[in-house]
């Protein structure tokens, strides 16, 4: 006798696993952790290395001394530990990356139950727990070329002339992952390609923050200018933030205008705090406090079940 499966929906299956998604996200990292290892120096692959090993390890012992099944085979700790490893600067004490790595793993991801239970991104927690418990420490930008050279964001908003080429290839300074928008590029065509992720959410906040930078620009009467404006989509982190972290299964929406309003409300939050507020890049907070609107940007995307509109009305007039 034939025996049937019954399950609980949804009944279509997929061949990707959680092993293999992540993978591929560690893949497409690869170029931007490349330029800056090019770019920085070699002290890029210690920090990449401290952060993976200290957000493998966090999630093993913890999970070792909860007596929980042990799930760093998956890999999604070592994505978190490069997602954090890209958006430090490579003259980071070797400290930063470990303290950042227990932080995101413990702190962020296993006290709310493990993968997809965590409520925020849990790399992007970690560099703003970083950024304001060790400020002065976290904007040590990088020495090139002898001198310590401003980011491009600060050179706009010093009225200075960025040189494109400087922001495709990456040669200026920035976070370990931030700097190439060549290599940020080259991974995001492999998710796309690979379909991890959708673009929906990615270009709409790119296109969203600079529609709102050139909106509060000219209303606080500065002068707009195209360079301007590409120096706020290529610069600052917003490229590699979009493409790997406002792409998140965990904390972003999954419906499709959810995303699309997610990305609106990434960009507009970006660009008040790079136009208004005390801070030059503003990516992660942007991401961090849009992530915690997720659940509100569900319910009011979630599409209607077919025929609902109907049966209340019918059961108004009974």
């Amino acid at each position: 006798m034939k025996t049937l499966n019954v399950s609980l929906s949804p009944h279509i299956r997929s061949g990707g696993t959680t092993r293999r998604i992540m993978l591929d996200v560690c893949i497409a990292l690869l170029p931007a952790i490349g330029v800056g290892v090019y770019v920085f120096g070699w002290r890029v692959l210690l920090i990449t290395a401290l952060s993976v090993a200290s957000c493998v390890l966090t999630e093993f012992l913890y999970e070792k001394l909860m007596k929980l099944p042990v799930t760093v085979g998956d890999f999604s700790a070592v994505v978190t530990g490069l997602i954090l490893a890209v958006n430090l600067y490579a003259t980071a004490p070797w400290w930063i990356p470990v303290l950042g790595g227990v932080f995101a793993i413990l702190v962020v991801k296993m006290l709310f139950g493990g993968i997809g239970q965590n409520f925020m991104n849990p790399a992007l927690a970690a560099r703003c727990f970083l950024l304001l418990s060790f400020s002065r420490i976290m904007t040590d930008y990088p020495v090139l070329d002898g001198v310590t050279s401003a980011t491009p964001l600060q050179q706009a908003a010093a009225g200075e002339i960025v040189p494109l080429g400087q922001l495709i290839l990456g040669t200026h300074s920035g976070t370990i992952g931030e700097t190439s928008v060549l290599a940020i590029l080259a991974g995001a065509l492999y998710l796309f390609v690979r379909r991890v992720i959708s673009p929906r959410a990615p270009l709409t906040v790119v296109l969203s923050t600079v529609a709102f930078v050139a909106l509060f620009t000219w209303i606080r009467g500065d002068a707009v200018t195209l360079n301007y404006l590409a120096v706020h989509a290529f610069g600052g982190g917003l490229l590699v933030g979009a493409v790997f972290m406002a792409s998140d299964y965990a904390t972003t929406p999954v419906t499709f205008w959810g995303q699309i309003l997610f990305g609106v409300v990434v960009g507009l939050l970006t660009a008040v705090i790079r136009c208004f507020g005390g801070s030059y890049e503003g990516m992660s907070f942007a991401i961090l406090i849009s992530n915690l609107l997720t659940p509100v940007i569900e319910k009011v995307t979630y599409p209607r079940p077919f025929g609902l509109e109907k049966a209340k009305k019918e059961r108004k007039k009974a």
